[in-house]
C-alpha cells in the first residue's frame, strides 16, 4: 500500500468489529499504510485506547500523526478528506446533495440494517456493544424494556438505544408471532436499502457508481458476518429473490482485491460466535 507521506496512521481496532472492518476497508481502498493495533477487549483496556476515546472509551479509534479520530462512519469522512488526492478512489461523492444522501443512507445502515446482524446470537450483541460501544452490564440492566418481567429504567448507555431495544424486542419474542412480526420489521430495513442501493448506483456495481464509493464501505463491512449469519442459522439477509442487487453486492463486494485483503475469513467468526455464545451461556448458568 501507499503510505501517507511523512504521515503516521494507527488504528486501535478488534478484528471481528463490522466498524473497525470499516474504517480498515477505507484504508485498504484508498491504498494508505497503517500499524493496525488489537484490543484486547475482553480483558483491560490498553491506556492508548483510554488516553484517545477518554469519552466513550472504544474501538475504532484512528491515529494520525498522534491525534484521533472516533466513530467509524467519522473516520471513514476523515480518512476521505485528509488523504484526497493521494492516488486513491475518492469515496464521498463531490457534489453535496449526493454527500448528504450518502451520509443519510450511512447512519440508516448503522440504524436499521446493522440490527439484521444482531439477530444472529445474543453473543454477537454483546460483542459489538460492549467491546465496540461499550455497554457495561448495568447499562443493559436498565434498558428500557421488560426483561423478565421487570420494568427497566432509561439509561444514557453510549449507543444507539433505539437499535439495542429494537433486537432485544425480536430476541425476547415469546410466541411465533411476535419473532415473525419482529423479523418483518428487520427484514423491511434490507428492502429499503436494496430501493436505495437501485437509485443511488443508477445500474452501476456499487452505491458508487462504477468504482466503490462511500455507502460501498459502510454496507461492505458487513460482507463477512452476512455470509457468518447463514452458516450459523441459515438466515440469509440479503437474498436474490427480496434483495437481488444487495445480493449481488455483497459477492461482488467481497470478490475486490482491497476487501480480501481486509475481510475477516468466515469460518473464524463462526468459531467466533459460537464461542462468544457459550461464554454467554456459561455465564448465565453461573448467575
Amino acid at each position: 500500500m501507499a503510505g501517507g507521506g511523512d504521515d503516521e496512521l494507527k488504528l486501535l481496532g478488534a478484528w471481528a468489529s463490522p466498524f473497525v472492518l470499516r474504517v480498515k476497508l477505507a484504508l485498504s481502498f484508498k491504498g494508505l499504510s497503517y500499524e493496525n493495533v488489537e484490543e484486547d477487549l475482553s480483558g483491560s483496556k490498553s491506556e492508548l485506547l483510554l488516553e484517545s476515546n477518554p469519552v466513550h472509551k472504544k474501538v475504532p479509534v484512528l491515529l494520525h500523526n498522534g491525534k484521533p479520530v472516533c466513530e467509524s462512519q467519522i473516520i471513514v469522512q476523515y480518512i476521505d478528506e485528509a488523504f484526497a488526492g493521494t492516488g486513491g478512489p475518492s469515496l464521498l461523492p463531490a457534489d453535496p446533495h449526493q454527500r448528504a444522501v450518502a451520509r443519510f443512507w450511512g447512519a440508516y445502515i448503522d440504524d436499521k440494517v446493522v440490527l439484521l446482524m444482531l439477530l444472529m446470537t445474543l453473543s454477537f450483541i454483546f460483542y459489538l456493544y460492549y467491546s465496540t460501544y461499550d455497554l457495561r452490564r448495568h447499562e443493559y440492566d436498565r434498558c428500557p424494556m421488560h426483561i423478565d418481567g421487570v420494568r427497566r429504567r432509561r439509561t444514557d448507555a453510549s449507543f444507539p438505544l433505539q437499535l439495542l431495544a429494537s433486537w432485544l424486542q425480536s430476541a425476547r419474542a415469546k410466541t411465533q408471532e411476535e419473532k415473525a412480526d419482529a423479523l418483518k420489521q428487520a427484514l423491511a430495513a434490507a428492502e429499503n436499502l436494496e430501493a436505495a442501493f437501485t437509485e443511488i448506483s443508477e445500474g452501476k456495481p456499487f452505491f458508487g457508481g462504477d468504482s466503490v464509493g462511500y455507502l460501498d464501505v459502510t454496507l461492505g463491512a458487513l460482507v463477512a458476518w452476512v455470509h457468518a449469519a447463514e452458516k450459523l442459522n441459515g438466515m440469509r439477509i440479503f437474498d436474490a429473490t427480496r434483495t437481488p442487487r444487495l445480493s449481488a453486492f455483497v459477492e461482488r463486494f467481497g470478490a475486490l482485491g482491497a476487501a480480501k485483503a481486509v475481510l475477516p475469513d468466515v469460518d473464524g467468526l463462526v468459531e467466533y460466535a459460537k464461542q462468544r455464545q457459550a461464554d454467554a451461556a456459561a455465564a448465565a448458568s453461573d448467575s
